[in-house]
């Protein structure tokens, strides 16, 4: 039994024995405990100022509407470029954005444009950042590990989705917002330590390639071709749009529909970071990377979102949203890891930011539409549409695959 416990264990982890990789992860996970203190912190912030679920939701959409219209372009220069390097700029640059959110929650009287703005501001750097840090993992490891270190590297999200909001919970009613991004911008020196500490002769780069005319526009055209990678892509732009949108639906759920205050939302935040953990465990030890583990997922998902919209009170959705966690993840882990697997190496990065484009783009379109419906027709709304959208998405990518059995048997 010991053995087969420690078997699964360094099934689970074996990723992990690379040195450069090792320094990434944890670097990463220092560093997301911190985005998650700002995300949840910044979100609660205008929710107090406000009262407004239209406001929450264009705060999202200042978040990551720059990545809708900028990440494509941003994964093309990732797939030209040193990685490594870049990643300096776009790491450094996002520690700068944490500390100015800190100076106008420290201050007086902030004005909510500003918050608006600096959250603009950030949502640039992450559109070129986003590509870089995902498609760096494939440089890390050898290439039969990038299947587990694509999977491992999810956990990075879970394990600070569980930190960061409980430690955003107390620092807001003991010492104020303020904290939250100052530990944010702090959290920045691990990965900028671990990036130096990397041997960059370890790393598996491909040699900077100038830029070549209609590049982007290969990108498209790749995933057009390929079913294993378009049906998963148009799923997740009907979930990434209408399902996906957490940080605006939840807080809205429970601020109205359950009548709780911003410390319930970060521990109901907190418990689905734990699900996701489980999940992305699960998935690490067990290799549910194919289309079949993201239409399940995707259908799942939208089941638990569907019993959540039901729920009364906050102690009874604790148990629910842990299953949310634990399905989200499965469907995304799932998501990524067919696409760091099944794409060509030089398409990587463009790829990789059309998912970022579908997933988190979509939110400044997704975002405002359900913080809208939440204070026209109830917090409950926006999750029951999430939960249909899923299901939906999920029901079309089974059809979908049975239409294109010669594209994906490899996958299913």
């Amino acid at each position: 039994m010991k053995s087969r416990v420690l078997a699964t264990v360094r099934q689970t982890f074996f990723a992990l024995r690379t040195r450069n990789f090792r320094l990434f992860y944890f670097g990463q996970i220092i560093s997301n405990c911190g985005n998650w203190l700002t995300n949840v912190a910044l979100t609660l912030l205008v929710l107090h100022l406000t009262r407004s679920g239209l406001a929450v939701g264009l705060l999202a959409a200042c978040q990551y509407g720059p990545i809708l219209v900028l990440t494509i372009w941003a994964g093309a220069i990732a797939d030209r470029s040193n990685k490594r390097r870049l990643l300096f700029v776009t790491q450094g640059l996002e520690m700068v954005e944490s500390f100015l959110l800190a100076a106008l929650a420290f201050s007086s009287h902030p004005p909510l444009w500003a918050f608006f703005v600096v959250a603009t501001i950030g949502g640039v750097l992450l559109a070129f950042d986003n590509p870089l840090r995902r498609s760096f993992v494939a440089e890390m490891v050898p290439p039969e590990d990038i299947p587990n270190a694509v999977v491992l590297y999810s956990t990075i999200v879970n394990v600070s989705r569980i930190i960061g909001p409980a430690l955003a919970g107390i620092l807001i009613v003991t010492v104020g917002y303020g904290w939250c991004f100052t530990l944010d911008g702090a959290s920045y020196i691990a990965v900028l330590i671990s990036l130096f500490l990397m041997k960059p002769k370890e790393l598996r780069t491909r040699s900077p390639r100038p830029r070549e005319k209609g590049e982007v526009l290969a990108g498209f055209r790749y995933v057009r071709s390929r079913p294993v990678l378009w049906i998963p892509f148009v799923m997740l732009g009907i979930i990434g749009s209408l399902a996906y949108n957490f940080t605006v639906t939840l807080p809205l759920l429970v601020t109205g529909a359950f009548h709780g205050n911003g410390g319930d939302f970060a521990i109901l935040y907190s418990v689905m970071g734990v699900g996701a953990l489980v999940s992305s465990l699960i998935v690490a030890s067990r290799h549910l990377v194919r289309i079949r583990h993201v239409i399940g997922g995707a259908v799942a998902m939208g089941i638990v979102m569907l019993a959540l919209a039901g729920v009364p009170t906050v102690g009874v959705a604790v148990p629910v949203v842990f299953l949310l966690g634990l399905t989200s993840i499965l469907y995304m882990t799932s998501t990524t890891a067919i696409v760091q697997v099944e794409a060509d190496p030089e398409m990587h990065g463009r790829v990789l930011a059309l998912q970022t484009v579908l997933f988190i783009g979509t939110t400044p379109i997704g975002g405002p539409v359900l913080g809208w419906l939440a204070d026209a027709a109830g917090a409950r709304v926006p999750i029951l549409i999430g939960g249909l959208a899923c299901v939906s998405a999920g029901i079309f990518g089974y059809v979908a695959s049975r239409r294109f059995p010669a594209h994906i048997d490899a996958t299913t």
